[in-house]
């Protein structure tokens, strides 16, 4: 079968192309006007289209990337097709851009399965490629495919990136980085995380060598036991090997183009006095530490048909059992997080188009005793997430988890958004499922596809002060 994955790839994208394209022309139809952050971003990429490229709506808070790359899109297009009119850089014309990314993130999905994957057994073609598929047509980042939203572009660029890392070639990859910046300034992220796997792989290889010299033969060096001292042996080690010349050394002979990019961003910030370009009264950072608990949760919703089994909550219950002053204060360390470090935006509370709003009202304003009574289920979310990962290094996952809190934790709103790259990277970097449990993820995904789209379409309704048509979303 493994002769026919190019083929079975190239029918699947396609057939993924043709139905995506089916689905745009009816949301096209039904929202001919920009919507929501539309409104906004359809106005900029005109102008942009019409050569105004000094003028700029303070109402933006990214960069121009995503209306550059439409324009460097759509302008050879209008030339060769010598179209004229409102058609130019209509919002359908615009949309349209963002189903591009889509194939593009299928490719590079399935790239990186293979890539990421290579030492699994042969015979995974299906797997491989159904995986892609899947993830592909993750619901939060597949609805905004056809409305003129940042994410597409931003993910396939943040998935480009990092599959140039995982190549070696890292210039591309920092060039790839910037790019991705000009969606989304927090891709930055992400370009530090594609450098940190660099220097993971670096710590990774002096731990095991540290390892073998003290012939500690109780566990592999890839594992540390899950206590205060495991947490002590790793944090020693990270302080030695950062303050090493040597070591330092070594990786920035590797990892300079990020610091690189990296410095560039700094620079960025200092003059720009900020992150935030455009209004910034709304996107204020903050230290909203459950956010990670959410996200937690959210992947756990998502990834549920490959992530979880009987023996990992078996093994959740034994490690309980086995350390229970840990898990106690883990518990203690989240009760202090909610209780303390709980932000919620005006905007959550506000707006009743978004998802999150009926979330945050049917859940957590049930009773204020609510975002305490979860966090049994954070803890065993977050241990399912962790041990998920699990065949990754140990160092790998550490910086994974650094960049996860760095992409959660500031944001004040709750968001879906802000989680589709993190998720996929987790998801990504998880064994190969089963095909069974493949199909199970496929058919969830599908489903919560057709349940928003069609809500989308057809469950519309008006606020009492206005006659504009509204719609639920992500």
């Amino acid at each position: 079968m493994e002769k026919y994955e190019g083929y079975i790839f190239t029918a699947l994208c396609s057939t993924n192309f043709l139905i995506s394209c089916l689905l745009f022309s009816r949301v096209t139809r039904e929202q001919r006007e920009p919507y929501m952050d539309e409104i906004f971003h359809v106005p900029q990429a005109q102008k942009y289209c019409s050569g105004k490229f000094n003028e700029w709506d303070p109402m933006i808070t990214t960069p121009p990337g995503l209306y550059l790359i439409s324009v460097g899109v759509i302008k050879p297009v209008v030339w060769l097709a010598d179209l004229t009119g409102a058609v130019v850089c209509s919002t359908a014309m615009l949309r349209f851009i963002n189903l591009l990314f889509n194939c593009g993130n299928f490719y590079l999905l399935y790239l990186l399965i293979c890539k990421l994957h290579l030492r699994e057994k042969t015979r995974t073609t299906s797997r491989r490629v159904l995986s892609a598929l899947s993830l592909s047509m993750f619901p939060v980042l597949y609805f905004f495919n056809f409305l003129y939203y940042t994410d597409a572009g931003s993910t396939f660029f943040i998935l480009f990136t990092y599959l140039m890392t995982l190549y070696g070639c890292h210039k591309a990859s920092a060039f790839l980085g910037v790019c991705s910046v000009l969606f989304r300034q927090t891709n930055i992220i992400w370009v530090a995380f594609s450098a940190g796997t660099l220097v993971a792989a670096k710590m990774d290889e002096a731990w095991r060598v540290d390892h073998m010299k003290k012939r500690d033969e109780r566990s592999p060096p890839s594992q540390v036991p899950l206590s205060f001292s495991g947490a002590k042996k790793v944090i020693l080690f990270t302080l030695e090997f950062l303050t090493s010349p040597s070591h330092v050394k070594a990786v920035l002979l590797v990892a300079w183009p990020y610091a690189a990019v990296g410095v560039g961003f700094m620079v960025f910030v200092v003059l720009n006095d900020g992150i935030v370009v455009g209004d910034r009264t709304s996107h204020e950072a903050c230290l909203n530490f459950p956010q990670f608990f959410y996200f937690f949760s959210f992947t756990f919703f998502f990834s549920f048909p490959v992530s979880l089994c009987y023996h990992r909550v078996q093994r959740f219950f034994q490690a309980v059992k086995k350390q229970p002053l840990f898990f106690l204060f883990v518990m203690c360390v989240f009760l202090l997080l909610v209780w303390k470090f709980t932000f919620i935006h005006k905007y959550l509370l506000a707006d009743n188009r978004h998802f999150p709003f009926y979330v945050w009202k049917r859940i957590f304003q049930r009773h204020e005793l609510v975002r305490f009574l979860l966090i049994p289920a954070y803890i065993f979310a977050g241990w399912n997430f962790v041990d998920s990962l699990k065949s990754r290094s140990l160092f790998w996952s550490l910086a994974f988890l650094v960049c996860l809190l760095a992409a959660t934790v500031p944001q004040k709103l709750l968001e879906f958004r802000y989680f589709i790259i993190p998720y996929l990277m987790y998801r990504l970097h998880m064994p190969l499922p089963s095909l069974p449990r493949l199909f199970v993820e496929f058919l969830l995904y599908t489903a919560v596809n057709a349940a928003t789209i069609y809500i989308f379409i057809s469950k519309t309704f008006q606020w009492p002060d206005s006659t504009a048509t509204q719609r639920f979303m992500w």
